[in-house]
């Protein structure tokens, strides 16, 4: 089996045990508020989401990214505790400094060819293509960037809130020195 195929599949089985996990996650949190349990708990955790391509309602990033990048949440909510997921649509030429983020994240190529980096300096030769079926698992607080030659889409899953940290405060779009959610 190929490299890439091995890396598809991969990237598979992690989006779906993660939609697995966020759903029995919301059916134990519904049967504990409506106070059911064994059989009734059991029934509940039957609930599952599909997204389709139709369904994908694309909005503008969070003011924590740079402007010009669009961003649709598929699951979850990106500004509150728990696991989410989204895609970042980026057009030609996008680029995010070095940043890091409190929870380790988790990016997936979906098209395109993004190309990411590690480290607390922007160096594009250091950087490693990102293109569909491509999985990069980020630990939490490690100092990364990315930058898109042409425009992508790649899912980005972690934990909120979503959290951002530049390594360069002047680089934070917010034009805040502290970091803020969102």
């Amino acid at each position: 089996m190929t490299m890439k195929k091995i890396l598809v599949l991969i990237s598979a089985v992690v989006v779906a045990t993660s939609l697995i996990v966020v759903a029995a996650d919301k059916s134990e949190k519904t049967s504990k508020a409506s106070g059911k349990s064994g059989a009734a708990a059991t029934a509940t955790k039957s609930e599952h989401k599909i997204v389709t391509l139709s369904d994908v309602q694309w909005g503008d990033a969070p003011a924590s990214l740079p402007p010009g990048a669009k961003m649709a949440v598929l699951d979850g909510d990106p500004g509150k505790a728990g696991s989410f997921t989204i895609w970042l649509k980026a057009p030609a030429g996008y680029k995010v400094p070095p940043h890091t983020h409190p929870t380790t994240e988790r990016v997936t190529g979906i098209s395109g060819s993004g190309r990411l980096g590690m480290g607390e300096k922007f160096d594009e030769n250091t950087a490693k293509d990102v293109t569909p079926g491509t999985f990069v698992v980020l630990p939490a607080e490690m100092a990364h960037f990315a930058f898109f030659p042409q425009e992508s889409v790649i899912q980005v899953q972690s934990e909120g809130p979503f959290q951002i940290k530049y390594i360069n405060p002047s680089d934070d779009p917010r034009g805040t020195k502290t970091e803020r959610k969102n």
